[in-house]
C-alpha cells in the first residue's frame, strides 16, 4: 500500500524534498518555510490514500479535494494555498510553487524504485489528484496574493505622486500669493524684485501643470532634460524668491559668497524645486527672529549647497525617518509632510545626494551634494 511506504518514509522523503530545494538557485528550505508545505501535504496525502480503501472512498474529497479540478473547499487547498502565498512573501516566483510539489512526486517515485515497491495504478491516480489540486491551489493563491501587492503598490504610487503634485503647486501657489500681497499692500510696480518673484512663481506654476498633463510621473521624466548652470545664480534666485515667506514668518534669509566659477549638470527646474523645499522646510521651523543661510561650495569633484536653519535642533531619531513620505516631525504639522522627501527624490534624479546634520539646541543644516562641473565660457 501506497500510505504504509508513505507513512514509513516520511521522514526520507521530507529530507529528499529539502535537498532538492536547496539545490536550486537562490532557495533553501528549513522546516517553517515548509510547514504549509511538503510535510503538511505528505500527511493529507497519506490520509487521503487511507480513506480511499474503506467503504466511503469519495469522504478523501473533503482531505484533498475532487478529481478533475472542479471547485471545492479541502484541506489540501487551503495549506497549498498559504504555501503559495509564503513562498511569495519570501520573494519566489510561482515557479517554485510547482517546483516544490514536483519535488515530493520525484522523490516518492525515486524512492520507491530504489526499493522495489510496486504501487497499484488507483494509487497514483489519487497522488496525481492530490498533486494537482495543491498545485492548483497553491498558484490561484499565489497570484492572487501578487495581484493585490502590486495593486496596493499601484495605489500607493499613484497617491505618492498626486500628493508631491498638490505639494508642489501649494509652494509655488504660496509664493505668488504673498508677492501679489506685497505688491498690493505697498502699491508696488510690478516690473520690479516682488513683480519678478510672482512672475517666475506663475512660470513654475504653469510648466508643472503642463509636466503633469504630459506626465502624472513627473520625477521620473524631468530627469531626462539637463542644462550646465551657475550655482552662484541658482542659490540667488532661490533666496530672492524665498525672502517674502521669511520675512511673513519673521526670519532673515542670508546668503554667503558663491564662487561664480561653480556649475552642476541636471534639470535645473528639478533642483529648484529640490532646494526650495529644503529653503521652505527651514523657513517654516527655524525660530522667530534667526536666520536660515544659504551657501555653496566645492570640495573635490563634488559641489555641495547648505540649508542651514536655527530650529533648535532635531527631534530624537527624526533623522531615521524625516526623509519618508508624509512624515512630520516638528510641532508645525501643516502640509503633507513630502517636501523633504520631493526633494531627497529629486537630487538623487540628478546623481546627487541629500544629507542633513543635527546641531543639537541650535537647528540643523541640509546639504545637497552635486557633481561638480566648470562653468562654460
Amino acid at each position: 500500500m501506497m500510505y504504509e511506504f508513505l507513512t514509513n518514509n516520511s521522514t526520507e522523503l521530507a529530507k529528499r524534498c529539502r535537498n532538492k530545494v536547496a539545490q536550486r538557485p537562490g532557495r533553501s528550505a528549513s522546516s517553517i518555510q515548509l510547514q504549509n508545505g511538503i510535510p503538511m501535504f505528505l500527511n493529507q496525502l497519506i490520509r487521503t490514500l487511507k480513506m480511499e480503501q474503506t467503504e466511503t472512498p469519495t469522504a478523501s474529497h473533503a482531505v484533498s479535494g475532487p478529481p478533475g479540478a472542479a471547485l471545492s473547499r479541502s484541506e489540501v487547498g487551503a495549506s497549498a494555498a498559504q504555501h503559495g502565498k509564503d513562498l511569495l512573501e519570501m520573494g519566489f516566483g510561482v515557479d517554485e510553487v510547482v517546483h516544490d510539489y514536483g519535488d515530493l512526486c520525484q522523490a516518492i517515485t525515486d524512492l520507491a524504485v530504489e526499493r522495489d515497491v510496486p504501487f497499484e495504478i488507483n494509487e497514483f491516480r489519487t497522488l496525481n489528484r492530490c498533486l494537482d489540486n495543491a498545485i492548483a491551489d497553491a498558484v490561484n493563491e499565489f497570484s492572487y496574493q501578487k495581484e493585490l501587492a502590486i495593486a496596493d503598490k499601484v495605489m500607493r504610487d499613484t497617491n505618492e505622486r498626486a500628493g508631491f503634485f498638490a505639494h508642489e503647486l501649494r509652494n509655488f501657489l504660496g509664493t505668488a500669493t504673498l508677492a501679489f500681497s506685497a505688491a498690493k499692500a505697498g502699491n508696488l510696480n510690478l516690473s520690479g524684485a516682488t513683480g519678478a518673484i510672482l512672475e517666475r512663481s506663475l512660470t513654475s506654476l504653469s510648466k508643472l501643470i503642463d509636466d503633469s498633463l504630459v506626465d502624472i510621473r513627473a520625477v521620473g521624466k524631468n530627469h531626462k532634460s539637463q542644462t550646465v548652470f551657475s550655482v552662484a545664480q541658482f542659490v540667488s534666485e532661490l533666496a530672492s524668491s524665498a525672502e517674502l515667506a521669511a520675512h511673513a514668518k519673521g526670519c532673515t534669509i542670508l546668503m554667503s559668497s558663491i564662487d561664480p566659477s561653480l556649475a552642476v549638470n541636471g534639470n535645473r527646474e528639478m533642483l529648484l524645486s529640490a532646494v526650495g523645499n529644503l529653503l521652505q522646510n527651514a523657513i517654516k521651523f527655524t525660530r522667530i527672529g534667526t536666520e536660515v543661510r544659504m551657501s555653496a561650495y566645492a570640495v573635490a569633484e563634488k559641489i555641495h549647497i547648505d540649508v542651514a536653519d536655527q530650529c533648535g535642533g532635531l527631534p530624537p531619531n527624526a533623522e531615521a525617518t524625516m526623509f519618508l513620505p508624509f512624515s512630520q516631525n516638528g510641532a508645525d504639522r501643516t502640509g503633507l509632510g513630502l517636501g523633504l522627501t520631493i526633494a531627497q527624490q529629486s537630487v538623487v534624479a540628478n546623481e546627487g545626494t541629500l544629507q542633513v546634520r543635527d546641531i543639537p539646541l541650535l537647528g540643523c543644516i541640509f546639504t545637497v551634494s552635486l557633481p561638480r562641473l566648470a562653468m562654460p565660457n
